[in-house]
């Protein structure tokens, strides 16, 4: 089952943020085609390529949005827009979206890739996210990207042989948990590939959180966001601005909830889960909309 990702991004990430939409970002252009050449350092890597413009279908704008990544039920009333695993099926009738941890594997599943696509450390031992006990995957190279994506794509191609309307690829930021062995622009040429390729299938493409990145969404072809508790962080703001109010948002907190609702309630699909996004049948399950 995959496991929900909590933002911790600060104020400076969205000042960051902010700049970068403004295009006053001073890092390399990730449209570069060329890779990262002998002596270069992983953040001088960059995408082989631009997405082209593709018309996909992107979630309604303020509708009733449920977070169900944690197992799927029933969607309650009112509810226009649904997130679930890529392993369930899209709820009948509504606009789904499909979560994919792209970034990183899943607590075990590291035995299922390749050695060399494990992101190592000098010591050559295996980089883990410790929050979630995931390996993260190595997007250092082209050739290392390519070999990634071949595999995040195939599941891509399930989701939209499911019916799914789009796709959430989490983990964008495991970059910043790679010990500088990763750069944000490694982390954005591989979403760029990953951006072709839903396109290609009709899927549009949400940005999860890392709000420093999201000035770089039309060059990484992101048609959208899904956020964590971007009330509770003070930043709807930044992601309503920089997705044209195309913003999903899940709040934890009672608190973080009232925030994002008295801000952007009447602009972004905003809802109260709980941190395990249990089902309905468990006892810690918790969802609201006011």
């Amino acid at each position: 089952m995959s496991v929900m990702r909590v933002a911790r991004v600060g104020a400076a990430a969205a000042v960051v943020a902010l700049l970068a939409v403004a295009g006053c970002g001073t890092k390399a252009d990730p449209e570069d085609p060329s890779d990262a050449s002998p002596g270069q350092t992983p953040s001088q890597a960059s995408p082989s390529r631009k997405p082209a413009p593709t018309a996909v279908r992107l979630p309604p704008p303020h509708a009733g949005f449920d977070y169900q990544i944690g197992g799927a039920y029933p969607p309650p009333r009112g509810v226009r827009i649904v997130s679930r695993d890529r392993t369930a099926s899209p709820a009948p009738g509504l606009y789904n979206i499909c979560y994919v941890n792209a970034f990183q594997a899943q607590p075990g599943a590291e035995k299922t890739w390749p050695a060399d696509l494990l992101l190592r450390d000098d010591s050559g031992e295996v980089v883990i996210d410790q929050d979630w006990n995931e390996a993260l995957l190595d997007i250092g190279t082209a050739t290392k990207r390519a070999r990634v994506a071949t595999r995040i794509n195939q599941w891509i191609d399930g989701c939209a042989a499911k019916g799914f309307d789009a796709v959430e690829p989490d983990n964008y930021d495991s970059y910043t948990r790679s010990d500088n062995l990763l750069s944000a622009q490694d982390a954005a040429a591989f979403m760029t590939l990953l951006s072709v390729h839903a396109h290609a299938r009709h899927l549009a493409i949400g940005q999860k959180n890392t709000l420093e990145l999201a000035g770089q969404r039309k060059r990484t072809g992101l048609d959208f966001a899904v956020t964590e508790e971007c009330g509770q962080y003070d930043e709807c703001d930044a992601y309503a601005k920089a997705f044209d109010n195309h913003v999903v948002d899940v709040e934890y907190t009672d608190g973080g909830l009232r925030k994002a609702l008295a801000g952007y309630g009447d602009r972004l699909s905003i809802v109260r889960r709980d941190r395990d996004v249990s089902t309905p049948d468990d006892p810690g399950y918790v969802r609201r909309t006011d």
